[in-house]
């Protein structure tokens, strides 16, 4: 007879209850989603903390009060303001001869501005948990949104033509910046008369250096407009290359005139060019120049920082530009100086950008 041994439960492991692989895919799955969420919530939040402290008034700060701004006020300066508090990113206006006095804040807020005769262009940037919402707004001279447009990318340069009938604007399709290794610009031109949009520059024939160019990696940006309703400047970027363009509407031609011109400004007589130059090859700082459109000659202007903006003329003998405020993350000052090379660099407004003068 045979007879079989008890196990002795004191003794004996019981059998391990194994984790099968779907279980454990599972519990990988739960716990990264978990992760993931807790990191988007964090980074939310402390996005809307920095919201919340950039919209509360700062000590020292300027004096910034709300309402009316119109296009049709005279010897105004207008501009986007990026001082903090609850009026940022609104535009707003100050006299032309006390630009440092206080400041008279809109409704309207834009990532970029101007204006000229009574047209506006507001470039707006919101971005939301899934995607950026980006629009264009065309403006009459109320400030009121006469029609909005989708835009493709990140807004970059906004630009209305001295009668105010042209409307031009550039975005970033790709890249956060000119200075970044690989990006993609489009730039789109508006006929507020007939309201006939040209989506893309690239649509335009090219004449570079005296022949026909066609390429794949073809970019523009930064129109700049000439008085006559047709003709306007504008960089044109192609195999790592940059040039100062003039361009026709009429006929949607564009002729390459000289190397290393970014974000060209026409100024008020139409005779020169103000723009950034790229220091150095394949570097990220740009000098701010003065170019005499009859003989090409350039003229480099006092700044001694790297302005990367399209200046704005005040006048027929001063620019002004934006840089960076000092100790602010992602806050600009407006500074301007003489167009001839001479003098020295004077803070225009301190907590603005995209300057627009009535």
């Amino acid at each position: 007879m045979t007879t079989t041994a008890k196990r002795d439960p004191m003794t004996t492991p019981p059998k391990r209850n194994r984790m099968t692989p779907l279980r454990r895919r599972l519990i990988v799955l739960v716990t990264a989603v978990l992760l993931l969420a807790g990191l988007g919530t964090g980074m939310i939040l402390r996005a809307a903390d920095r919201a919340d402290r950039a919209n509360r008034p700062q000590a020292g700060g300027p004096a910034v009060s709300g309402g009316k701004v119109t296009l049709g006020q005279k010897d105004r300066l207008m501009f986007v303001n990026a001082a903090a508090g609850p009026h940022r990113t609104a535009v707003a206006s100050v006299p032309s001869t006390e630009p440092g006095s206080g400041r008279t804040a809109s409704d309207l807020k834009c990532a970029r501005f101007y204006a000229a005769a009574g047209t506006g262009v507001c470039l707006q940037s919101d971005t939301g948990v899934l995607k950026q919402n980006n629009r264009a707004l065309l403006l009459d001279s109320d400030l009121r949104t006469r029609h909005t447009y989708s835009l493709a990318g990140t807004p970059s340069r906004a630009r209305v033509s001295p009668s105010g009938r042209f409307v031009a604007w550039t975005v970033f399709v790709s890249g956060e910046s000119y200075a970044s290794a690989f990006f993609s610009t489009r730039t789109s031109i508006l006929d507020t008369r007939t309201m006939k949009l040209t989506p893309s520059l690239e649509t335009f024939s090219i004449d570079l250096d005296g022949r026909s160019y066609k390429a794949a990696d073809v970019n523009f940006w930064g129109v700049t407009f000439a008085g006559d309703d047709d003709t306007f400047y504008a960089t044109l970027n192609t195999d790592n290359r940059t040039y100062l363009v003039r361009g026709s509407i009429s006929r949607q031609t564009v002729t390459t005139l000289i190397e290393n011109v970014e974000c060209p400004s026409l100024s008020p007589d139409g005779t020169r060019v103000a723009f950034k130059k790229r220091v150095l090859s394949r570097t990220d700082l740009w000098r701010e120049y003065v170019l005499d459109l009859r003989t090409l000659k350039e003229t480099p202007l006092a700044e001694r920082h790297s302005v990367d903006d399209q200046a704005t003329w005040l006048d027929d003998e001063t620019v002004a530009y934006a840089l960076p405020a000092e100790g602010k993350v992602g806050a600009s000052d407006l500074w301007s100086v003489p167009a001839n090379g001479t003098g020295t660099p004077r803070l225009l407004i301190a907590g603005a950008s995209s300057p627009a003068p009535l």
